[in-house]
């Protein structure tokens, strides 16, 4: 993919949360059934990383499930951190021996982990998010930062939306042409989905976004690019608990 298309992109999406941020965060406050099975196994204490933090509803479930240590979320949209804090704050307890924080990251960005310093953490987390990250290239980029900030043997847990198993959604597959781009331009399993957004009483608004969907063998071959490998993946939500594939990846020596 050439970088002005991958910029192209990135700018569709970037655009489209800061469109609808708001509205798309009152519509995944929901945490889903595959996150809640996730949290059934991490321990109750470490620091942990959240990539693509969204609202903070993670967060939120994190502080109410009692946790110890550190979580903290990182997005590229400040609406939807604005709304992640104040969730935080109305909805989740205070526990002396938790903090909860965020940071304004873009994973696109090269040097996406370097406001991190020298934090190392005991585990990840991204759910929902991987998909946005236009080109094959970028995506190994962000996952080999992430393998530096992981010891050997600590678990990345992470979910890729699987909207072909879905005829509605699979309706909302748009041709590349609406955003100034051909099929040529993109990598196999690049998609153009829309996102329809009303208010009472006013005219419904449309949103783009580019998504890429994964397949096992993909996703095998990123883990070891990056430096881990796949231990666990099972699939889930939606309503034939088949809209999102979960994988656990373990760093590796």
């Amino acid at each position: 993919m050439q970088p002005e298309v991958i910029t192209h992109l990135i700018d569709l999406n970037r655009q489209f949360y800061q469109t609808f941020g708001a509205a798309f965060a009152a519509t995944r406050r929901r945490i889903q059934p595959g996150i809640r099975q996730v949290l059934g196994r991490i321990p109750p204490a470490g620091r942990w990383l959240d990539l693509g933090c969204g609202s903070g509803s993670l967060a939120v479930e994190w502080a109410r499930a009692g946790r110890s240590g550190a979580y903290l979320g990182l997005d590229f949209s400040r609406a939807l951190l604005e709304e992640a804090q104040a969730s935080v704050q109305t909805g989740a307890p205070h526990h002396p021996g938790l903090e909860i924080s965020f940071q304004l990251t873009d994973l696109t960005q090269p040097d996406w982990d370097a406001s991190l310093g020298s934090q190392t953490f005991d585990g990840a987390l991204s759910f929902a998010v991987f998909h946005h990250l236009p080109s094959m290239r970028l995506r190994l980029q962000a996952l080999s930062a992430l393998r530096r900030r992981l010891p050997a043997g600590a678990l990345f847990y992470h979910s890729q939306w699987q909207f072909q198993n879905s005829p509605r959604l699979m309706e909302r597959v748009q041709p590349w042409e609406l955003v100034g781009l051909s099929d040529a331009d993109v990598e196999p399993n690049d998609y153009l989905l829309d996102w329809r957004y009303a208010l009472p009483g006013q005219p419904e608004q449309v949103g783009y976004r580019y998504v890429h969907l994964f397949t096992r063998e993909e996703l095998a071959a990123l883990a070891s690019q990056a430096g881990f490998e796949v231990v666990n993946e099972f699939d889930s939500d939606g309503r034939e608990g088949n809209l999102a594939l979960y994988q656990t990846w373990r760093a590796l020596d």
